[in-house]
């Protein structure tokens, strides 16, 4: 099979194209045969060297959508459409950037779809975290306001569709004034120009801020997330488009604003429900939902994905069709 070894840390001339043997599943593990894999800033932490536990060589890779190659345990028939994510894909073993990936059961998802595998590609990961931060994260509920700080990211959209969903009110930020009509179109109630004082625009609409707030830029943002943020509001901190997510010398007291909570997700395959994977997709291809902008790359081309990703390049979900 053809797959993605990363052998060490570094740019993007560190991405090789290989042929590798096709790896065998033992008890309680699946082979899945990758037709699509989303790229996420995940990979780029672990290209950088900035992921921990990671061993090498590697293939990388979080997520990725195909069919049931095989099941040695005869639970999961072949041929049928699944999606796997997380445990430890791509960094405590090979993940999806391959033509064939082997993960353990639990974390896949079978589902029912005709959907391009392109536009499959480009939900489980993305779609897994933007679930988890409004439900675990921020407990969104109907008719409160959410403030989206990196709004035009694949997160920021899928998080914007689901709060729709919630039927909660979205602020949402950008720093290209160009992207500003594409958020209204999603669903926006609210796009915003970032300057750094997002809490001053969010204040001049809702004097109280906002009910809750989805951080997916970073620490750079944080504190102005906070302060956009209303008292018994919630901060959720899950992305890192910026590549930094330390707070240093945290000093709680003074870091976060009188009665203001700051919560943090990260979450797994089975953090996901099937059937709310299945009710997604389904609302996709019946038109009721976006999956917003999905840029597609040739396995061959992965090189200049992971740079589009590591420099912000396009607006939405990037994916690589590996056949």
């Amino acid at each position: 099979m053809r797959a993605v070894v990363l052998d060490r840390p570094g740019g993007v001339a560190e991405l090789h194209l290989r042929t590798l043997p096709r790896p065998e599943p033992g008890p309680g593990w699946v082979r899945i045969a990758v037709e699509a894999f989303g790229l996420n800033r995940s990979e780029l932490h672990t290209r950088l060297g900035l992921a921990e536990g990671v061993t090498f060589p590697r293939v990388l890779g979080i997520e990725a959508v195909g069919t049931v190659d095989l099941d040695p345990d005869g639970v999961l028939a072949p041929g049928g459409r699944v999606a796997t994510m997380m445990g430890g894909m791509g960094r405590t073993y090979d993940g999806g950037y391959a033509e064939y990936v082997v993960v353990p059961r639990a974390q896949v998802i079978p589902f029912e779809s005709s959907l391009p595998w392109e536009t499959l590609g480009a939900l489980p990961e993305t779609l897994q975290t933007a679930y988890g931060s409004l439900t675990v994260g921020l407990d969104l509920q109907p008719g409160q306001t959410l403030l989206i700080r990196g709004g035009t990211s694949a997160l920021g959209l899928a998080a914007t569709t689901l709060a729709k969903d919630v039927g909660a009110t979205v602020l949402a930020t950008t720093r290209n004034p160009d992207r500003l009509a594409g958020l209204a179109e999603h669903g926006v109630d609210h796009p915003l120009v970032d300057d750094g004082q997002v809490a001053r625009q969010v204040r001049e609409v809702f004097p109280d801020g906002v009910h809750a707030g989805l951080e997916l830029v970073g620490t750079p943002t944080l504190p102005d997330t906070l302060a956009a943020t209303r008292v018994h509001g919630t901060v959720c901190f899950t992305g890192m488009l910026s590549n930094e997510w330390l707070v240093h010398d945290f000093y709680p007291i003074s870091y976060l604003p009188r009665g203001v909570r700051l919560a943090a997700y990260g979450g797994e395959a089975e953090d996901l429900p099937a059937a709310v994977f299945q009710r997604h997709v389904d609302r996709i291809a019946s038109g009721d939902l976006t999956p917003g902008p999905v840029h597609v790359y040739a396995l061959d081309d992965i090189r200049t994905a992971h740079d589009d990703l590591e420099h912000n390049r396009r607006p939405g979900k990037l994916v690589v069709r590996t056949r």
